[in-house]
């Protein structure tokens, strides 16, 4: 922004930011955080169900997949070093 005599004004925002003690900087970062918190959008109780039910089948099949790579490489390791 200029003034009306063309010179160019500077923002003290940086500087007042830089002079906050710990607890006035702490209270704007919770501040900040139950701002954002409040524009998450929280899924309700059946996609969380249905969320979690898709999480617990992956993991278990995946599981079971190093499961049996690892109960196949272990018989393989076994019948060539005995």
């Amino acid at each position: 922004m200029t003034d009306t005599d063309g010179t160019v004004e500077r923002s003290s925002a940086p500087a007042a930011r830089a002079k906050r003690n710990l607890f006035s900087r702490t209270a704007l970062f919770v501040r900040q955080v139950i701002a954002e918190l409040r524009k998450v959008i929280w899924p309700t109780r059946k996609e969380l169900i249905a969320y979690t039910t898709v999480v617990l089948v992956f993991v278990l099949f995946m599981a079971g997949i190093v499961a049996g790579l690892d109960y196949i490489f272990t018989k393989g390791v076994l019948f060539i070093f005995g």
